[in-house]
């Protein structure tokens, strides 16, 4: 029987990083999705399909955070009842969510490819690319069911303490997308259609490869057929957490596709290199991610439990963790961006433009090992709301018309760049106010 972890008690730094190790790893393992298509088709394909990825990616990459983070909201609420010893609210609360995402995967496979020529326009994809970025979100949006099934099920296994299972399903879905990628681009020539296709075949195995591990394990909870159906109480539940997580990261990546709209006008080099360093940026935010997951899961069983003094520890922790890696990836992207890149495309130009843009993104490194963890410590006590206005107003109020400003004044994608850490640094001091809000209320909410 595969054991959960319980936060609740005894070592912090052990178990912390025990559960925050698979989490790091499956995201690094599903960056290795968008990645990989990025990779091959860069090495195979023309400028005009690694643009066509690279928008059409960042696209599908916003819907699915949408759903992964409204998923939050089953995370939160499974690891409250843990802590609170309510074990047997779990299986109401699995059986709720499969048919809530599922009803929500429908609807997205229907609307999805019908407004795929609608997105690519709205992205202002290059004219040279516009085939291939409408044909990617096509048949990505197809396979909307399956991408979010992966989310739920996810999000169910991390709610009860396992992280190692998500571990496993993304590993055996990445062996199947690189495959499929290496088949259909680099056998068949099929560029940006080809990647898309690997990426919805390799999460349906995922999907198939999480239900089979799942009937085969003990659940900390009875759970049944019979309670898979919308139990209203539980869904205002399960939105009251997960919406403000997911309006916030629609809204904040939403701000992402805006400035990749502004780079776009610059012409080709700047969209694919723009593309390029968003793929190297997914892989060096996966600590700081890794561990604002773990930190939710974590917060929210000692939040239940009444342990308010060691969910503040942990949080003291993962900061002091998280920093260590940030270091570590600030030189890589700074420094040697050029090489990361290199990785991604054999074009110098669309390499170099991809470098400049990431070094704005290693001074970002050096940020959001505080901010992430923060984030994940207010979603684990509850404060979804909090965590939704902060990014929403630094989205907006400063990503936006930083990027704007800098595409006018400079043209220089470093400069545009800046206008992420620009809105990070805004966003920590709004956490650091709302932790002395907190605070001073009292109340036992931060002993």
């Amino acid at each position: 029987m595969q054991r959960e972890t319980d936060f609740t008690s005894g070592p912090i730094v052990g178990p912390l990083l025990k559960f925050s190790m698979p989490i790091l790893l499956a995201l690094f393992l599903q960056a290795l999705y968008g990645a990989v298509d990025l990779l091959i088709v860069g090495k195979y394909a023309a400028a005009a399909d690694v643009s066509g990825v690279a928008v059409g990616s960042q696209i599908m990459m916003t819907v699915t955070n949408l759903i992964s983070s409204f998923a939050m909201g089953t995370t939160i609420l499974l690891g409250q009842k843990i802590g609170e010893g309510d074990k047997e609210a779990g299986g109401g609360i699995i059986g709720t969510s499969i048919v809530l995402f599922l009803a929500i995967g429908a609807v997205m496979t229907v609307l999805t490819p019908l407004l795929s020529g609608t997105l690519a326009s709205a992205m202002n994809a290059p004219a040279e690319a516009y085939a291939e970025t409408r044909r990617y979100i096509a048949i990505c949006g197809a396979g909307s069911v399956m991408i979010i099934a992966y989310n739920v099920l996810g999000s169910v296994m991390r709610g009860i303490g396992d992280s190692k299972t998500p571990l496993v399903t993304v590993a055996i879905a990445s062996a199947c997308n690189i495959a499929g990628d290496l088949a259909l681009i680099a056998g068949l020539g099929m560029g940006a259609a080809g990647a898309a296709i690997a990426t919805v075949a390799s999460q349906t195995v995922s999907v198939i490869v999480s239900f089979l591990l799942l009937r085969r394990r003990t659940l900390p909870f009875r759970f049944t057929r019979r309670q898979i159906r919308l139990e209203p109480v539980i869904v205002r539940r399960i939105a009251r957490f997960g919406i403000p997580i997911a309006v916030q990261d629609l809204l904040v990546g939403l701000s992402f596709l805006v400035i990749l709209a502004i780079v776009n006008r610059l012409g080709l080099i700047a969209s694919a290199g723009v593309g390029v360093a968003e793929k190297v940026c997914a892989f060096i935010m996966l600590v700081p991610a890794a561990f604002m997951q773990a930190m939710s899961a974590y917060v929210a069983q000692n939040h239940g439990a009444g342990r308010h003094d060691r969910a503040m520890r942990g949080l003291r922790i993962a900061i002091g963790l998280s920093t260590a890696f940030g270091v570590v990836m600030f030189y890589a992207a700074y420094f040697h961006g050029d090489l990361l890149c290199a990785l991604f495309s054999n074009d110098r130009e669309v390499v170099l433009s991809g470098w400049d843009y990431l070094r704005a993104y290693g001074i970002d490194c050096l940020l959001t090992c505080f901010l992430f963890c923060f984030i994940g410590f207010y979603n684990g006590l509850g404060h979804t709301g909090f965590v939704m206005v902060q990014g929403i107003a630094a989205a907006f109020l400063i990503r936006i018309p930083v990027a704007q400003y800098m595409s006018v004044a400079t043209g220089r994608l470093f400069y545009i760049g800046l206008a992420v850490p620009c809105s990070t640094v805004a966003q920590i001091t709004a956490c650091f106010a709302f932790y002395a809000y907190l605070k001073k209320r009292g109340g036992g909410v931060l002993a």
